[in-house]
Formats: C-alpha cells, sequence, structure tokens
C-alpha cells in the first residue's frame, strides 16, 4: 500500500499501513489518517480555570479538564511527558465517548463546572476527539477550552474554530532556534496564536528556562510580538523546575521571573507570574 501523508501539522508524516506519526497519536489505518488516541482519557479533573491557566475568562469557575496521550513536539523540559511522549498501549486509559464526557460535564454543573478543557497532552494530535466533544458540549451551553502549543495547520484550527471558546496557547520561546530545537515551528505557531485572537479569548504562557529562553532580549520581542496583536492579551511567566530530561538543570530564580514579568508589562496589560 502507498503511504499516506498527514497534514494536521507542519511534520507532515508520511505514514506506511499501521504506521504512527512523530506524535505517537496519529496513524495510518485502512488507507485513512486516524487518532489512536480517540476517546482514550490518561488524565481527567474538575480543576479551577486559573490552573489551564487562563486568569481573565470566567474567573473562579471550575473546569472539566481532560487530557489523553501524545503529542507533536519534543521538549526536553516537558512537564506532562508521562502521557506526552507514549503511545497507544504504553499506559492506562479509559474509554470515553463524547457523549460520556459531556454527561460528566453536566453531573459536575453542581460543583462550579462551566464546561470542558482538552488539555494535559497536546490535545490537538487528536483533534478530531475535541471537534465532536466541543459540538456537543456547545449543545449543551457549555465553553470549550484548549490548552495548545499552536503548532498545527490552519485547517486544523478552521474546522475547531466554531466551536472552541477559549485557548491558553504554550509560546515556547521566541526564536527559530528555540523551536527549531524542540521540534517545533516558529512561523506557524505566530501565525496560530494570529489567528485564534479573531474568534476566541486567548491567554499565552511561556515557561522560563534558565539559560535557554530567559535573556531580556528575547522577552522583550516576545511581548512586543503579543502586544502587535493586542496588548490586553494575558501572558503568564511561568517559573520552570527541574523534570524529564532537564533534570539535572536549576529551577528558575523566583526574583528572574518578576524582573521577566516586569519586563513583558512595558508592552503588554495583563501579565502574571506563575508557579512562584
Amino acid at each position: 500500500m502507498s503511504k499516506l501523508k498527514c497534514n494536521v501539522c507542519h511534520h507532515h508524516c508520511s505514514l506506511s499501513e499501521n504506521q504512527t506519526g512523530l506524535c505517537k497519536a496519529r496513524s495510518n489505518k485502512n488507507g485513512k489518517i486516524v487518532p489512536v488516541n480517540y476517546g482514550e482519557i490518561t488524565s481527567i479533573a474538575l480543576d479551577p480555570i486559573e490552573k489551564k491557566p487562563l486568569n481573565r475568562y470566567y474567573p473562579g469557575s471550575n473546569i472539566l479538564s481532560v487530557g489523553s496521550f501524545g503529542c507533536n513536539l519534543k521538549c526536553s523540559f516537558c512537564q506532562n511527558y508521562e502521557i506526552s511522549t507514549v503511545g497507544k498501549g504504553e499506559l492506562k486509559t479509559q474509554h470515553a465517548t463524547p457523549e460520556e464526557l459531556v454527561q460528566i460535564a453536566l453531573d459536575l454543573i453542581p460543583r462550579g463546572n462551566i464546561g470542558i478543557a482538552y488539555t494535559y497532552n497536546e490535545p490537538l494530535v487528536g483533534y478530531e476527539f475535541v471537534r465532536d466533544c466541543a459540538v456537543l458540549a456547545k449543545k449543551n451551553k457549555f465553553k470549550n477550552v484548549v490548552v495548545t502549543n499552536g503548532c498545527f495547520n490552519e485547517e486544523v484550527l478552521d474546522e475547531l474554530a466554531p466551536y472552541i471558546d477559549a485557548f491558553n496557547i504554550d509560546l515556547k520561546g521566541f526564536s527559530d532556534k528555540f523551536y527549531k530545537n524542540i521540534g517545533g515551528d516558529f512561523e506557524l505557531v505566530k501565525n496560530f496564536i494570529t489567528k485564534v485572537h479573531k474568534n476566541a479569548h486567548i491567554e499565552i504562557t511561556t515557561l522560563i528556562i534558565p539559560d535557554e529562553n530567559d535573556s531580556e532580549e528575547e522577552i522583550i520581542n516576545l511581548s512586543e510580538f503579543i502586544a502587535s496583536i493586542d496588548k490586553e492579551i494575558p501572558l503568564h511567566i511561568s517559573r520552570f523546575f527541574p523534570r524529564y530530561e532537564m533534570k539535572e538543570k536549576k529551577p528558575t530564580e523566583v526574583k528572574k521571573v518578576y524582573e521577566i514579568a516586569n519586563v513583558a508589562r512595558r508592552k503588554l496589560k495583563y501579565v502574571y507570574e506563575g508557579n512562584c
């Protein structure tokens, strides 16, 4: 059988029958690219919406947060590597249909639930499940939130845009070099942020890693880019802790996080320090 190209992200994996892509979540099955993580839940919890983090979208509310497995980036500092770096059958999952997930969300309304957040791993490697759940959630007057790295092609965003109310986008650094090191596409994520802003509430998170993306020049450029779209887009400056393949690196100094946040405030109205 001939190979098929996956067009969800910049990798454009060319897959033979039963071969799975770099993200470990999409495969060529019977001549069609499908998400093998569809409905496979690794993590589920009712979280404060500020934990996404979304500080300026229904503050004080809770949201049902759900994740699967897989990711299209390879960050050595990944904070959720236990689920983002594995594939089907490599960890325990529970299966849920969109109908079952929305019913769980409905049952949590008395506890302040306002909707569903697709998060924890990279949700858009299995965007079809996000789409199907979001459509049903909308019919039940729920809010849909996506937490993503934003390295996805416009076709994915076009399909999801009518149903997603808010995004938190992980802008991991602000240089081609940084994105190449993690297997990402710098221009693609910038385009994603620009386009998302037209239709949904967005907030941006940058994890500050010592000697990696913490220079004043980089933060100035990052905040200027966000301000060029809208100076009221909230930016979360998050403190790094040693994880995954960066266990030997020291945590970001709290003082450094606050200094960087103050640099960003020169251009942006809403800047929040996280993990401090």
